[in-house]
């Protein structure tokens, strides 16, 4: 097993026995690809979420936000192409009977290459010390260069001919590259197929007057749908975007990763209008301001990266994914997309109705442009999660596991203890928690040795560990610690507030942008 499978192992089972993510109808031996996310998890999804929205729709005058209907009109999606092109290309081994979507097989094998760089940047980085240039490295190495250009050909290829539907080229680069099965080891392909995505379901009381429906498999189309009704009531002028976060639904065969592809995940998405001609600048502006947003929870610039899409959607003139280094490798976490006009025009055409903005500087009318931010939630959480799950080895030898969450986002995000169980203790403490409770998600501990009760705050996420002891009776002062540095000192009880709203607020976390 290698370190990767190891990292995200820990982090599948600490997600379930710190109460983050079950699996879903788990007493009925589960669903597969659905999980459910538990006390903590639903609280750390909500900061995120709520982080995001922040950013996003209340410090940007010009962007509103809506809370569109999984359910919609089913021309809806003939419109947007869902129905006809929204597939994935998919292999089944004739061995093992099972089935691999085409595209992530070839992406696996270019990702255990890229494995392969690491290692040797490793390497090479304990060789030469201090006066290691991994970018010389990397421009240099014949091996890794080699390496490099055996990825850029292979995915260039993939792109090419998903773009032009060759299925029968990406069998053969399969083929050709002697990809597999990861069970069983067998090559024995069938042909790639196109399998489409969205789920059905019925609207009406009989089964003979029921129309046919979807479960939609992104939020965006409920934002176009009501482009004209939210820019007349708010009477916004271009450019201006529209926010939503929501649920989606996609028919994942090979939904696998824990909650990285799931058959029902949430989607934080921002469609941009903007007028045509300006989408190059647009487009840009929101991939730099979506990475600093990302940046600003302090996760690791070296975490992120750009991908640029090499197969664009046919109505965007320009794609990128930022890309973030999960415990199995770089993988999308966002997207930035420079769609046109291809939706509104769309829904244009399907529903007979203008959708239109009137120009009152060159007083003219046109369908606007659109540049869309979209991120998966869950994604985010895993990047979130993940990224934070640590083992440390402390001065004294002994180990301890943290959950290091950015705090803004934690949970809990102080616990309070009683140092013991009597002496009026645990009434003061219950008093802090009382009068904490207004502002922040906090708990009360009393079960077990101090020391103890630390560790197990730590392995939580929580940043703020707060002991009332013997002396509180005199002082009205407690010890409060802080997670990361495990430091501790003696602060008023009236301080409280402010020291951990210092710490978790949204405005300060969100002023590093």
């Amino acid at each position: 097993m290698t370190n990767q499978d190891d990292q995200f192992k820990k982090v599948i089972s600490h997600a379930k026995e710190y109460g983050y993510v079950f699996q879903s109808s788990e007493i009925y031996d589960g669903l597969s690809a659905v999980y459910d996310y538990a006390q903590n998890g639903a609280e750390l999804k909500k900061n995120i979420r709520e982080y995001w929205w922040k950013a996003m729709v209340q410090m940007n005058e010009n962007i509103v936000g809506i809370d569109a209907a999984i359910f919609m009109h089913p021309t809806t999606w003939k419109a947007s192409g869902h129905v006809d092109a929204f597939n994935d290309p998919l292999i089944d081994n004739k061995d093992s009977k099972k089935r691999y979507r085409a595209d992530v097989l070839i992406e696996d094998y270019c990702a255990k290459i890229e494995a392969k760089i690491d290692k040797e940047v490793e390497k090479a980085a304990k060789r030469f010390g201090d006066s290691f240039d991994k970018a010389q490295f990397l421009a240099t190495n014949t091996r890794v260069v080699e390496y490099q250009e055996k990825i850029n050909t292979t995915l260039s290829r993939m792109a090419k001919s998903l773009e032009r539907e060759d299925l029968a080229d990406v069998k053969a680069l399969i083929e050709e590259l002697e990809i597999a099965d990861p069970l069983t080891g067998s090559r024995n392909w069938t042909d790639v197929k196109q399998f489409n995505l969205m789920f059905g379901t019925k609207l009406g009381a009989s089964a003979e007057n029921a129309m046919d429906l979807y479960l939609r498999p992104e939020t965006a189309q409920g934002i176009f749908v009501n482009f004209l009704n939210v820019q007349k009531t708010s009477r916004l002028k271009i450019p201006f975007g529209i926010a939503q976060t929501g649920k989606a639904f996609r028919n994942e065969i090979v939904a696998r990763q824990f909650i990285f592809r799931m058959r029902e995940f949430e989607q934080m998405e921002m469609q941009f209008f903007i007028k045509p001609g300006t989408q190059k600048e647009w487009y840009e502006q929101w991939k730099e301001t979506r990475l600093k947003w990302h940046l600003s929870l302090g996760m690791g610039a070296e975490n992120y990266r750009f991908h640029d899409h090499e197969k664009l959607a046919h109505y965007a003139d320009a794609a990128a994914d930022i890309e973030f280094k999960f415990p199995f490798g770089f993988k999308e976490l966002e997207g930035i997309h420079s769609r046109t006009d291809f939706d509104l025009s769309q829904h244009e055409k399907f529903s007979g109705k203008k959708l239109q903005y009137f120009d009152h500087e060159d007083n003219s009318s046109y369908v606007p442009y659109v540049v869309e931010t979209s991120i998966g939630l869950d994604r985010m959480f895993l990047a979130v999660f993940s990224n934070s799950l640590k083992e440390e080895t402390l001065e004294d030898g002994s180990t301890r596991t943290v959950l290091a969450l950015p705090s803004v986002l934690a949970p809990v995000k102080a616990a309070v203890f009683p140092l013991v169980k009597k002496d009026g203790l645990p009434e003061i403490a219950q008093q802090i928690v009382e009068e904490l409770k207004w502002d922040f998600n906090v708990v009360y501990d009393e079960k077990d040795a101090v020391g103890r009760r630390y560790r197990r705050q730590d392995a939580n996420g929580t940043p703020f560990c707060i002991t009332v002891d013997h002396d509180t009776l005199e002082d009205n002062m407690v010890t409060i610690r802080h997670r990361d540095s495990m430091q501790q000192e003696r602060v008023k009880m009236d301080a409280l507030r402010d020291i951990i709203k210092q710490d978790v607020d949204m405005r300060s976390w969100l002023m590093k942008m």
